[in-house]
């Protein structure tokens, strides 16, 4: 009895704090699709440098040493071009459908920790890697019924390898969070996405007759939204470490699965999406083998998220 109140609090937090994920990947999708990717990424990245600024200056944090540098750098690219991946394709699939398949990087971070890390792949992490591949599939099979809806498959692609640069991020992010706080991680990140986009940009422009990427000024609707959605970011980041801190990650990965049911609400409220059968059979799967990996070897946190 005592056990069940003590995790109670902690269940809830990060309960909360995997829905508003949720709804700032839905936020960043609407601005995708309004003002255009790079402009969504760009901005809310700037929003993100100058709150987790403040939160530095307020907390009173150290500037991090070279080594540290170098974790937060690598790290911010990772998430930079994983982000532009996984936006990327929720303009082109429903919400659910992509959550659903993000499922699977914590099985994908299994084989990377194997190979960067030098741990041992148990024979019941194999199965929960074939059982997530068959949920995979699923998904897929349903994306290729009747008529081939090839904006889709593409985005489909693109959450995949989102997946994988999300399992290399959840190995960095092992690492990071023995060097450095939630502020710190959470600054540094915002700062090298907008680094990054902003070079980007620059490129951009500077070639003759390049207009792919064309930064524009938000207008007034639009700056609520990213200032929401980079809010959103920093409060699920900070409860989830809060959450994370209390009780043992063995209890809270099955709450983040949660995910998926948070954003195929969103999906249909927000943009009319409809979640069919194969996107809830695929994820009943991912989500299995996940939780079959999870219970042989010490849980890999996945409470830093795509974005």
């Amino acid at each position: 009895m005592t056990q069940s109140r003590s995790l109670a609090v902690p269940f809830a937090v990060c309960w909360a704090a995997v829905a508003l994920f949720a709804v700032m990947d839905a936020m960043m999708k609407g601005l995708s699709l309004s003002i255009g990717l790079f402009n969504a990424l760009f901005w809310r990245a700037l929003t993100g440098s100058l709150l987790g600024l403040a939160l530095m200056l307020i907390t009173r944090r150290r500037w991090p040493e070279r080594a540290v540098l170098r974790l937060h750098l690598l790290r911010g690219s990772v998430v930079a071009l994983m982000a532009s991946l996984f936006f990327w394709a929720l303009m082109r699939m429903p919400l659910a459908e992509a959550i659903a398949l993000s499922f699977i990087a914590p099985l994908i971070a299994l084989y990377l920790a194997a190979l960067l890390l030098g741990e041992r792949i148990e024979r019941a992490a194999v199965a929960a890697s074939l059982l997530g591949l068959a949920g995979v599939g699923v998904i897929l099979s349903g994306r290729m019924q009747g008529s081939y809806d090839w904006d889709a498959l593409l985005g489909a692609g693109a959450v995949l390898l989102s997946a994988v640069l999300f399992a290399w991020n959840l190995i960095i992010q092992r690492q990071q969070a023995q060097l450095a706080s939630p502020v710190e991680v959470a600054f540094f990140q915002h700062l090298v996405m907008f680094g990054l986009f902003g070079l980007c940009f620059l490129v951009a422009r500077l070639l003759p007759g390049v207009a792919l990427l064309r930064l524009d000024m938000p207008q007034a609707h639009a700056w609520l939204l990213i200032a929401t959605a980079a809010a959103l970011a920093f409060t699920s980041l900070a409860a989830f470490a809060w959450a994370y801190a209390r009780a043992e990650a063995q209890y809270l990965i099955p709450v983040e699965y949660t995910a998926f049911i948070w954003a195929a609400i969103i999906g249909w409220l927000a943009f009319g999406e409809r979640v069919t059968f194969s996107t809830i059979a695929g994820a009943v799967l991912i989500v299995a083998g996940c939780l079959i990996a999870a219970r042989i070897r010490r849980p890999i946190e996945m409470h830093e998220g795509i974005a």
